[in-house]
């Protein structure tokens, strides 16, 4: 498999984040634009397949915009107000599009973990 995909997990709660929002982004120059916005399914991952793939999955940067405030707010986390963790963007460079890009978000109301995962 080649393309962008994502999986979410909750570990305060010990699940998957199911209905975050995830804003795909791509960047160009000192310019942004927004791709597509998705949502996690009850397993905490995309339905349909990656979220970048074909003619839409180039070399260049990328940023996986993860709200997570809304997420932790429906997940019945007490926040404080502003929150400590909103909107958690994580921008990655895609240097081989033949290759598999898996970044996934490990996330709590005050902390947060990512990695290229498999």
């Amino acid at each position: 498999m080649t393309g962008v995909t994502t999986h979410v997990l909750d570990t305060a709660l010990g699940r998957p984040a199911a209905g975050m929002r995830i804003d795909v982004v791509r960047h160009e120059g000192k310019g942004r634009a927004v791709l597509k916005t998705v949502t996690t399914n009850a397993d905490g991952r995309v339905d349909g397949g990656p979220i970048l793939s074909g003619d839409s999955f180039l070399v260049g940067e990328y940023e996986l915009v993860f709200h997570a405030g809304d997420y932790l707010r429906a997940a019945g986390h007490a926040l404080p107000e502003p929150p400590f963790l909103d909107t958690i963007p994580i921008r990655f460079g895609v240097a081989d599009t033949t290759q598999h890009y898996h970044v996934p978000l490990l996330i709590s109301p005050f902390s947060y973990s990512t990695y290229r995962g498999s």
